[in-house]
């Protein structure tokens, strides 16, 4: 939100008491979507691709100015919050800084929703899996607001920024206090003192994304790996895909807000950075003052003082030659590329919009692994894709063995409404996208446990990151690959990276000893 939007309070729409009354006047039955279209910013729309891929290239400004108003800054004193993060990394990182801003208002951390006075839901609208899983959670959530009426429940992340979602939760779940979108969490003290003092639900949602805010407060997960986001939204428009309207157009940080945040979490002794954005790697296409993109920002994290530099997730039309240049150097930039293929088949991949051929995709594979010989390649796959057929299916069968992907992340295709894939006939069954499922992850599984094979006897280095879930007394951390590993050692070392000696091996793991270091003595 610019300076002008700031001011201008017309252009997001407030709800007033006016408002308020004349909407409950109406049984819930009765509602339409205009109904509810006065608690939206007034440019919003229901999702609609076409629309979105004629929005324009308004500046973003970048703002330092965050501060948590006087009135609210020890509003949460004695008070817990829970945050429940569904889908992903973009909404765990969206946590981070809503946990920030919360505990900068007083409130402290809680896993026990009995003991919560906010809950929010952090949502994700990629699948329809995970929106079911939000409503149950609201459904389970009923019975505690009537027991603590003062309890606020919010709802927040890409399912608060379709319509339809929004109509629902205000229509089915009136013990919901509060939803706001993706582009509004620097908004959460005042949205939360309108949920305190509000008789009715507060919503508010923006359609147009807001500015860059910089210096929001976060609460990271440990001191060991964190998360740096690097830009926001997409631009590519997969037609199976609904990001692009829930989390708007590309927008980069400044390279300088990034280095000085990555250079200040190694001061701080972290050990691994992952560089995040919906499509990583288009970063800097939008700025117009500077020529600066990924692989010139890879260029300086490889300069900082940090011990491993991740990023996800990539876009294999902008994965250009450049940056595998630069990730040739090595040092701290890995040598495990998440690479999403989607489909092994030219011509579902042309009906997915990806922009790209099944013959490029390979041409771009073989580029990086003469680069960087010793690469591990993971990706992304979606089975089941509107009328595929048996023959395309066995491309992508094809594709996954000829590439030797590591591991693969599967799923059948999920219509999303608002997407050019979900008004789709579809003449393939649900149980033989199954089929094809099991078929592929069986693939999968035997690639996977293939590679692992070629570990044994081998030292590897290890962040160990704390212990492992399923035995206190083993230490479990990632190899530079990102394979997991287990072993036994003293605590003292969680948050080191040490050598590990692998001694047996499993599909989707690794278990070893630790190598005891040798001091040298000197005369």
């Amino acid at each position: 939100m610019n300076e002008k939007q700031r001011k201008e309070q017309a252009q997001i729409k407030q709800v007033s008491s006016v408002d308020r009354k004349s909407s409950q006047d109406k049984p819930l039955s009765e509602k339409t979507t205009e109904d509810f279209a006065h608690y939206f910013q007034t440019t919003y729309t229901p999702p609609d691709i076409k629309k979105a891929r004629k929005r324009g290239r308004d500046k973003i400004e970048v703002h330092y100015d965050f501060e948590i108003p006087e009135e609210m800054s020890k509003i949460g004193k004695g008070k817990k919050f829970l945050i429940r993060t569904y889908g992903c990394q973009m909404n765990e990182h969206d946590t981070e800084v809503m946990a920030g801003i919360l505990s900068e208002m007083g409130y402290e951390s809680t896993l026990d929703a009995d003991d919560a006075d906010i809950i929010l839901l952090n949502t994700c609208a990629i699948r329809e899996n995970a929106e079911n899983k939000v409503f149950g959670e609201l459904g389970h959530l009923k019975p505690l607001k009537l027991e603590k009426p003062d309890l606020i429940i919010g709802v927040c992340g890409c399912m608060s920024q379709q319509e339809s979602v929004v109509n629902r939760i205000m229509q089915k779940h009136q013990q919901v206090d509060l939803i706001f979108g993706t582009h509004n969490i620097h908004r959460l003290p005042d949205l939360i003192k309108e949920a305190m003092f509000s008789k009715v639900q507060v919503v508010e949602v923006w359609s147009k994304e807001g500015d860059i805010i910089e210096n929001l407060p976060k609460v990271r997960h440990g001191q060991i790996k964190a998360w740096v986001n690097i830009m926001y939204g997409c631009d590519k428009f997969c037609t199976y895909c609904i990001v692009p309207m829930t989390r708007g157009k590309e927008r980069s940080r400044r390279p300088e807000d990034i280095i000085r945040e990555v250079r200040h979490l190694a001061a701080q002794g972290y050990q691994e950075v992952t560089l995040l954005g919906q499509n990583v790697n288009a970063y800097g296409k939008d700025f117009d003052d500077i020529e600066y993109r990924f692989a010139d920002l890879m260029n300086d994290m490889h300069k900082i003082d940090i011990p491993r530099v991740r990023f996800t997730t990539s876009h294999p039309r902008d994965f250009d030659d450049h940056l595998i240049e630069v990730l040739a150097k090595g040092g701290n930039l890995l040598d495990h590329i998440h690479l999403p293929v989607q489909s092994g088949s030219s011509e579902i991949l042309r009906k997915m919009n990806r922009k790209y051929t099944r013959e490029s995709y390979l041409e771009l594979v073989a580029k990086i692994k003469k680069a960087i010989p010793n690469v591990t390649l993971t990706t992304d796959i979606i089975v089941g894709f509107p009328n595929e057929t048996d023959e395309q299916f066995e491309e992508t069968m094809t594709l996954m063995e000829e590439v030797g992907f590591e591991a693969a992340y599967t799923f059948i295709y999920s219509p999303r409404e608002g997407t050019p894939a979900a008004v789709k006939k579809d003449d393939v069954p649900m149980e033989v996208k199954k089929e094809r499922l099991y078929r592929l992850n069986d693939l999968v599984n035997k690639q996977s446990a293939e590679s692992m094979d070629a570990y044994e006897g081998k030292v590897v280095k290890v962040l160990v990151e704390g212990e492992s879930k399923k035995d206190e007394t083993v230490l479990a951390g990632y190899t530079e690959k990102n394979k997991v590993v287990n072993f036994k050692g003293p605590k003292s070392i969680i948050g080191k990276i040490v050598d590990v000696k692998i001694t047996d091996t499993k599909t989707w793991s690794l278990n070893g000893e630790l190598v005891e270091k040798t001091a040298e003595v000197s005369n």
